[in-house]
């Protein structure tokens, strides 16, 4: 049986407030729901590290409240 999948996150840019990096539970704040949110959060490539500030870009969302992350690409940059 296949199972749904949740993407109302997919490709919601975040910023890290607790690192995340590769055996670590990171923490990222995400629109959602009309207002902001915290998420457990990893890297999506397993051993990238993405310190405290860093904009980061939702690839996968698992519920109830984690997320994958990688790098957010240049041009999605804010200037």
């Amino acid at each position: 049986m296949r199972r749904d999948v949740d993407r109302r996150l997919t490709g919601k840019i975040g910023r890290v407030t607790g690192r995340i990096g590769p055996g670590t539970i990171g923490e990222v704040m995400l629109p959602y729901l009309g207002g902001t949110m915290a998420f457990h959060a990893h890297p999506y490539d397993k051993h990238s590290d993405y310190p405290v500030g860093t904009e980061v870009l939702v690839i996968y969302f698992e519920p109830p409240q984690t997320v994958f992350v990688e790098e957010l690409p240049d041009v999605l940059k804010h200037i």
